[in-house]
């Protein structure tokens, strides 16, 4: 018969690091100061990204976005860069009581899954959702490969 022996110490300190990290991943989430800096630093605009047979389709979350503050590039085949200004909604009397959504300038760019047609992208806004189509490029789309036999 085999004795196994248990180190005290591991009995001791294990849940208690096992704890600590649960803690400092908590925290590491929500920051030291309950949240609010990641709200501010949060990556806007919020996208989601998705694709069908023949293209992907990006959605960004611009509500109060001016057309001419927004710009659009496709850059390298497969990467995605959206850039604007939100202007800031000033009253013209009163005070601040609460002021929890962004402003000013932001970029954002992300590496899409593959290869897109630049030449055929097509942008749209829809209260307050971007809409953005990209058609695949060729070497993108799937290719039946026939198969023969001998």
């Amino acid at each position: 018969m085999r004795v196994l022996s248990r180190d005290p110490w591991t009995t001791l300190f294990g849940p208690m690091n096992q704890l600590q990290k649960e803690m400092n991943r908590l925290i590491g989430r929500w920051g030291h100061d309950g949240g609010l800096e990641w709200t501010r630093t949060a990556v806007y605009p919020a996208l989601n990204v998705w694709e069908d047979t023949d293209a992907l389709h990006v959605e960004a979350e611009l509500p109060g976005l001016d057309l001419k503050d927004l710009e659009i590039y496709v850059t390298g085949g497969n990467q995605l860069t959206i850039k604007g200004e939100r202007k800031p909604c000033m009253p013209d009397q009163g005070v601040w009581h609460r002021q929890e959504r962004n402003f000013g300038t932001f970029i954002r760019t992300v590496a899409l899954p593959f290869p897109v047609n630049s030449e055929k992208v097509e942008a749209r806004l829809e209260n307050g959702i971007l809409l953005i189509d990209l058609a695949k490029h060729e070497s993108a789309k799937p290719r039946k490969i026939p198969v023969t036999a001998q």
